[in-house]
């Protein structure tokens, strides 16, 4: 019995292996589609909302979903509290929303009023631009 790179033996035949690894791969993907993160990716373009530094697959992983409302349990599935962020424009909507509210003298999260703070809407007049006229 030969052993196999999962720590298995080697009883079961190659196409019930293959099957298994398959139906993992797939609940695997699954899983990572759930996640809000790959929504926003397959929902909005690949490019930074703020400086507008496009990314390829090589490099996503500097790209972030940055909640426009602080509130990271706020997670619409259209994306609408979503815009994707480079790492550096996205540390520096934190800096600034948290410089904001010390200088308010607020303490960090949610303001109390219910106004949204965070300031930078990159595609707010889209709509607008696409209409035909």
């Amino acid at each position: 019995m030969t052993r196999q790179a999962d720590g298995s033996g080697g009883n079961k035949g190659g196409s019930g292996r293959l099957d298994d690894v398959v139906a993992r791969a797939r609940r695997e993907r699954d899983e990572r589609l759930k996640g809000y993160r790959e929504l926003s990716l397959r929902i909005h373009p690949w490019v930074c909302g703020r400086c507008g530094r496009s990314f390829t697959r090589e490099n996503l992983h500097l790209l972030t979903v940055h909640h426009k409302d602080h509130n990271h349990d706020n997670n619409p599935l259209d994306g609408s509290n979503w815009e994707n962020l480079c790492i550096y424009c996205h540390d520096n909507e934190h800096a600034r929303y948290l410089d904001h509210q010390a200088g308010a003298g607020v303490a960090s999260g949610t303001p109390s009023d219910g106004r949204q703070d965070a300031t930078n809407r990159p595609f707010e007049r889209l709509k607008d631009l696409l209409k035909p006229k």
